[in-house]
């Protein structure tokens, strides 16, 4: 099963139209945008069920959404219907977003990984379309997977718990990780690589989720000169600043702020 496939399912398009909140690193971006939020024309890809729209659009001078799943777009119309003069929704894939004139969005946000779910060398793709249709010195955030976690998803010991129903549950859920999705992947070796791609688990094992790690996420960002001032957020919200946390925190996924060039 393709990734784009499980995003058009009615089970995964409903569990995106119910989530609310913002994740504590894009509430610390929102913060630090905030007093220029309202001259902001801004793009949110991979808008999936409206999560962000919900903080984002009524602080925007314009908002657009788009989402390569036409499911989600539909019912993202349907939950924000009673705003359909002051925001947008349009069924558009990140890596040809030939519907937007060149430098058009201050604030372009890839929230929730969602860049993880399409092929190594398509997200060069979606960084040039967003370089493009992104305003210089306007900005870019998005989230990906931490590769750096690795060993926390297929050691063993990391499934044990105090509590022997949360304990089987992990266990359970940890072997079909690693004996049923992902048979034959070399785990040590995943780990010294720089980016890896398997099946995680989420949604029920219908996924491939790219992970990479941080310091070569940022690597590829300044290879690439489409971007510059690269500022990476954890889990919790905190800017990470050393290049030493930066080689060994161990969040599932971490979000990048950058200003286009």
């Amino acid at each position: 099963m393709s990734n784009k496939i499980t995003y058009k399912e009615s089970d995964i398009v409903g569990f995106y139209s119910e989530l609310t909140n913002l994740q504590p690193p894009e509430g610390t971006i929102l913060n630090l945008l905030k007093d220029s939020l309202s001259e902001m024309k801004m793009l949110d890809i991979g808008v999936g069920g409206g999560r962000t729209t919900v903080h984002f659009a009524q602080l925007l001078k314009t908002y657009e959404a788009i989402d390569y799943s036409e499911e989600m777009i539909a019912a993202c119309n349907k939950r924000f219907s009673e705003h359909s003069n002051s925001i947008s929704f349009k069924v558009c894939d990140a890596r040809f977003m030939k519907i937007f004139k060149d430098n058009t969005f201050d604030f372009i946000l890839f929230s929730f990984n969602g860049i993880d779910y399409i092929s190594e060398n398509d997200r060069l793709k979606v960084f040039m379309e967003i370089q493009r249709v992104g305003k210089p010195g306007g900005y870019f955030c998005f989230s990906t997977h931490n590769l750096l976690c690795i060993h926390r998803i297929f050691n063993f010991k990391y499934q044990l718990s105090l509590h022997p129903k949360r304990m089987a549950r992990r266990i359970f859920h940890w072997f079909l990780i690693r004996f049923v999705y992902n048979t034959g992947m070399d785990i040590k070796k995943g780990r010294q690589c720089e980016y890896a791609i398997f099946n995680d688990g989420v949604h029920n094992y219908r996924l491939q989720t790219f992970y990479i790690k941080p310091i070569e996420q940022i690597k590829q960002i300044n290879e690439n000169g489409l971007f510059k001032d690269v500022r990476v957020f954890s889990l919790n919200g905190g800017e990470i600043k050393s290049e030493t946390e930066l080689k060994s925190i161990e969040d599932r996924w971490l979000y990048y702020l950058c200003v286009i060039k």
